[in-house]
């Protein structure tokens, strides 16, 4: 059962490091783990995900607005290519979600060594960020599906999404603001599908279910309060500073995860 001072709890941690190239997941369950949360409720990280992408809603409205705007015209342009590679990108992650969803979800109960494991991943990925040259390559349609890959790699708790799609496109050649920028985006259309599919499914309304409506309410405000907050700071850090920091960051915590085994 996770009452609500742990919703609030988790939905901060879940809205702080959804956006910081940390892995969301793999803080969400070092956070159950240090509150002595047994059982991984998915309703409760439905919730908090699609929280987190109503604050990117919030901060990018201007930029999804002329997105809509361009596709409506009805015609190919320079909206209707965007939102087409944001398509693109979402083939690995539909694949992923389609035929491995259960195996998805049995690693997310396997405890701290996948997250300690993919946290070290994460810090090698971002530390090669810091040896990328820095170049102004397009975003192709080829680019967008790689990134795709990275985003469909990264539902491993422990593996960053916004630091393997950012650092991954770093590596392809684009620029920092402009990957962060279609790294935000790109997440959309995946939470709030898969969000409105738990809706619909009644597992929101399911009888006998461990966690309370308030405390989901409460989980919601909070990731979606500290996500908005994280998501403009992100995007400050990716334009102005280099991602090393978060590398030795998440390989502490990697290497921390992985020392608490032994004890």
């Amino acid at each position: 059962m996770i009452s609500w001072i742990e919703a609030i709890l988790l939905g901060f941690i879940q809205g702080l490091t959804e956006f910081l190239p940390v892995s969301s997941s793999g803080h969400l369950a070092i956070g159950k783990e240090l509150l002595g949360i047994e059982s991984t409720n998915l309703k409760f990280e439905v919730v908090v995900h699609a929280a987190t992408v109503t604050s990117t809603l919030v901060v990018f409205r201007k930029d999804i607005l002329k997105l809509l705007q361009g596709l409506f015209k009805f015609k190919l342009n320079e909206e209707t290519d965007y939102l087409l590679k944001i398509g693109v990108s979402m083939i690995p992650v539909f694949i992923v979600g389609m035929f491995f969803k259960e195996e998805v979800e049995a690693i997310f109960g396997s405890g701290l060594m996948v997250v300690g494991i993919s946290l070290l991943i994460t810090a090698a990925l971002l530390m090669l960020t810091g040896f990328v040259k820095p170049s102004e390559k397009r975003l192709t349609f080829g680019r967008a599906f790689i990134i795709g890959i990275a985003q469909s790699i990264a539902v491993l708790p422990g593996l960053s999404r916004s630091g393997s799609t950012i650092s991954t496109g770093m590596m392809l050649g684009l620029k920092k603001d402009e990957v962060a920028r279609f790294s935000f985006l790109m997440v959309l259309i995946p939470v709030l599908g898969e969000a409105f599919l738990e809706l619909i499914s009644g597992e929101f309304t399911a009888p006998g279910s461990d966690i309370s409506p308030l405390s989901l309410g409460l989980g919601f405000l909070s990731a979606f309060t500290s996500g908005l907050f994280a998501c403009k700071v992100m995007i400050a850090l990716v334009k102005r500073a280099k991602l090393t920091p978060f590398a030795i960051y998440c390989a502490a915590v990697g290497l921390l995860c992985l020392f608490s085994l032994l004890f």
